[in-house]
């Protein structure tokens, strides 16, 4: 039975019979030292908020996975805690916030039945800290008074040789993690190694023996170089060759860990971001995403951090070192407050956090330098003449019909496809399907964009004169680089590129892979059509593995993220967005008022089209209000009948639910969007009533009301706070081709800068010119000459572009 008894120190003592089982095992080991910690059976923890993996955690053993995505295959893996991180700022004790949260990280991919190793330092500091308490108690009282108090607060303490708090320190720091895993019920073993464990085969084999048998149990092996008798490391002696190494430092010792046990991934965390391709803080200093082998030369290396021993050009070379043994390799931040809570498990999860090594580049630019050209090539977008921006999107419009059988075949493969792997329902199969109208529809909206850009970029709104010559102007300007995320809809993307074009944005563009082989024809197209006049880097097709979570952590690079799709996209990308605006729509809940004085014979059309035309846009009705004096009426049977004709799925509301003795199903909910052929009916009142319903339930998107009574018309216009709100018409006017704009980049039911269907305008911010003849603020003082005017001028007509 195993003891959980207390000992004086706080730690629970080692359990005999285990370490007994470790003797005997490593009793040909005499080079390296296990200490194995107490252990308890202690499984009652509940797990129910950890996020257990659904992906088999396997991979092709000697080869590192090629992208980030593939992280979360990952069934080995080692994380190394530099000094910095380990250690506090004063360098004397330990960061034990940072400790406990990589314990919680490292604990959840254990649980999840990963084999976790940790390579660890901070003996030499935890040591600096027992030592130095130490010297200062057993300074003698007489010593004490002899000196005097201000003199005994400003004693020196003598230099402490690294290998004596090595010494002192070890224990403690691992009778730390012994006490943060067992929180866990998880189980933690120590190994002390040096520079000739690696280098004598035998003594190498038991060492790889030992970690194996103790990952075959479950047990998490901590691992530092034995700090306490180690040599200084020779010159030149780290990373010759994939065989040799010199266990210098922990980078070192990790790398070599990493490939000896054949770790799927080696997470090295330090007090950076990442790898800069110069030194973190100077100016124009980048991280560098993915790093792969020979780009050395592209990188400055800067000083060591304030602790450790190897620095980021040690980093890199273990890094190297590993990729090179099959072991693939992140660089990340483990000390920043905001990011270490999360750090080790983002990775996994494979989302853009730190610096990723891999041996296999891209056939094309990465996002970080499509940003970068669409940002470039949006600026020189911007200062073309209007009339060419306009022929830019007129030729595209003429692209459209030119080529649109091959248009049509390349959705053709992308509907083949997805019926084949049958992950699509039919409404998404719908918005997938392009046709010969639909394309038709496309060519016209973008030559009402080509119409309406003449009047967008550089359109002076307002001009003041403040003073004699002194005259400011505000003008339009494009936002900058737009990311806008669609799913399904092909057309989407000629739609979007054309209102970029006509508002002088830059655009990354991406697609869902269902219609991969549509969009990239129709991104072809586009930049054939922007080529006119040598800007076709204005518009990017995301085609990289890139998950959208990477995507809007891009804050340098994005300046506004436009989701169009689902509510759940719009949710998972405001949710995800790091810093970036977010320009969407939440659900699509769409209401239709039906007032006591409606016409029955408008009634049933503004319903069929509302409702059933297209249920998967979401502008599409979702909630029927009902006057209460119209149930059991003629037109109510109207309504019902043409619902079930066009096999609408009826769901009753509770107040509905509660005049009917056989009715439909009472709805779960009143916050819902089908998007299919499902209703919910509500029965209300007056219109105040509907009012009130479709603020507490709607989602401020498109409401209607139908009605003869014009008063009681103009009272919903005026009182339902949402985008668009409208008066017998169909709910499915809520497009900005419909509304004259030629299309939109989605339907915005956000209260700032842009509203309800976005066309050029929503795609246009302001910049102030001010033209003066050296005016100085000082000249405008009390006592000063001039004088403000503030006088509004008449806006002239000329365009600024």
């Amino acid at each position: 039975m195993l003891s959980n008894v207390v000992n004086s120190s706080g730690f629970r003592p080692f359990n005999h019979c285990l370490l007994s089982w470790i003797r005997t095992t490593a009793a040909s080991r005499p080079h390296y030292l296990i200490q194995q910690p107490a252990f308890r059976f202690k499984f009652s923890r509940s797990w129910s908020s950890v996020p257990f993996i659904t992906v088999p955690l396997s991979r092709t053993r000697g080869k590192p996975f090629a992208h980030r995505s593939e992280l979360k295959h990952a069934k080995r893996i080692a994380v190394k805690l530099g000094s910095a991180v380990v250690t506090r700022g004063d360098e004397c004790g330990l960061a034990l916030g940072r400790l406990a949260s990589i314990v919680e990280q490292v604990s959840v991919l254990q649980t999840q039945g990963r084999e976790m190793m940790l390579v660890t330092s901070g003996a030499v500091a935890f040591g600096k800290q027992r030592l130095r308490q130490e010297i200062l108690l057993s300074q003698s009282v007489r010593q004490a008074l002899h000196t005097g108090q201000n003199q005994l607060k400003e004693m020196a303490i003598p230099v402490l040789e690294a290998r004596a708090c090595a010494a002192a320190g070890q224990s403690g720091l691992m009778a730390l993690y012994e006490a943060m895993f067992s929180q866990y019920s998880i189980c933690v073993a120590q190994i002390l190694v040096t520079n000739l464990d690696f280098h004598d085969e035998q003594k190498r084999r038991n060492l790889n023996e030992t970690l194996s048998e103790l990952l075959r149990m479950n047990i998490v092996p901590i691992v530092n170089t034995n700090d306490a008798v180690v040599p200084p490391a020779e010159p030149n002696s780290d990373l010759q060759g994939v065989n040799v190494i010199s266990v210098k430092d922990n980078d070192s010792l990790a790398a070599r860990l990493a490939v000896e046990m054949k770790t799927d991934l080696l997470i090295l965390l330090s007090d950076v971001e990442g790898l800069f391709d110069r030194p973190p803080g100077s100016d124009d200093s980048k991280l560098i995403d993915i790093f792969y082998p020979g780009d050395q030369q592209s990188v400055t290396f800067g000083t060591k951090s304030r602790v450790g021993l190897g620095g980021m050009e040690a980093k890199v070379k273990a890094a190297l070192w590993a990729l090179q043994g099959g072991t693939s390799v992140v660089i990340a931040n483990g000390s920043h407050p905001k990011v270490s809570g999360h750090v080790i498990t983002d990775v996994v999860e494979g989302k853009k956090v730190g610096t990723f090594f891999s041996e296999v580049k891209p056939a094309g630019p990465t996002v970080e330098q499509q940003g970068e050209m669409a940002r470039s090539g949006g600026r020189s977008l911007a200062t073309l003449e209007p009339e060419k921006r306009a022929e830019i999107i007129n030729h595209l419009a003429d692209l459209l019909t030119d080529q649109r059988e091959e248009i049509l075949l390349a959705n053709k493969e992308d509907l083949e496809e997805a019926e084949e792997q049958g992950r699509l329902a039919a409404p998404l199969l719908k918005r997938l399907s392009l046709s010969t109208s639909k394309l038709n529809s496309l060519a016209i909206g973008l030559r009402q964009i080509a119409a309406s850009s003449k009047d967008s970029v550089g359109q002076v709104l307002r001009r003041i004169r403040l003073a004699k010559d002194l005259e400011l102007e505000q003008v339009t300007v494009p936002i900058g680089v737009l990311l806008v995320i669609f799913e399904s809809r092909p057309d989407c993307l000629p739609q979007v590129a054309a209102l970029a074009i006509a508002s002088g944005n830059g655009l990354l563009l991406k697609g869902g892979k269902e219609a991969t082989n549509s969009n990239r024809l129709l991104h072809q197209l586009t930049q054939e059509a922007l080529s006119l006049y040598g800007v076709k880097d204005a518009v990017q097709l995301v085609n990289t593995r890139e998950d959208v979570e990477n995507l809007c952590r891009l804050d340098k690079l994005i300046d506004l993220i436009i989701p169009r799709g689902s509510s759940q996209l719009v949710r998972h990308i405001q949710k995800a967005a790091k810093g970036i605006p977010v320009l969407g729509h939440s659900e699509g809940i769409c209401h239709m008022y039906i007032d006591a004085e409606a016409c029955p014979d408008k009634v049933t059309r503004l319903v069929r089209d509302s409702k059933c035309e297209y249920p998967a846009a979401c502008n599409a009705l979702e909630t029927l209000l009902i006057h209460r004096d119209l149930l059991r009426t003629p037109l109510f049977d109207m309504v019902i009948d043409m619902l079930r004709v066009e096999q609408v799925k009826i769901h009753a509301g509770p107040k509905f639910a509660s005049y009917l003795t056989f009715s439909p199903c009472e709805v779960k909910s009143l916050r819902i969007e089908y998007g299919d052929l499902e209703c919910c009916i509500e029965v209300v009142d007056s219109v105040q009533e509907a009012i009130d319903h479709i603020h507490k339930y709607g989602s401020s998107h498109t409401d209607a009301i139908i009605t003869e009574n014009e008063e009681t018309a103009e009272y919903f216009l005026q009182h339902v706070d949402s985008a668009c709100v409208f008066w017998n018409a169909s709910t499915r006017f809520s497009d900005g081709y419909r509304f004259g704009l030629g299309a939109e980049v989605g339907i915005s039911t956000s209260r700032i800068h842009a509203r309800g269907p976005v066309g050029i305008e929503g795609l246009l911010t302001t910049k102030w010119l001010l033209r003066g003849r050296e005016h100085i603020v000082a000249d405008f003082s009390e006592n000063g000459p001039l004088k403000y005017i503030h006088e509004n001028l008449p806006i002239s007509h000329r365009n600024n572009s």
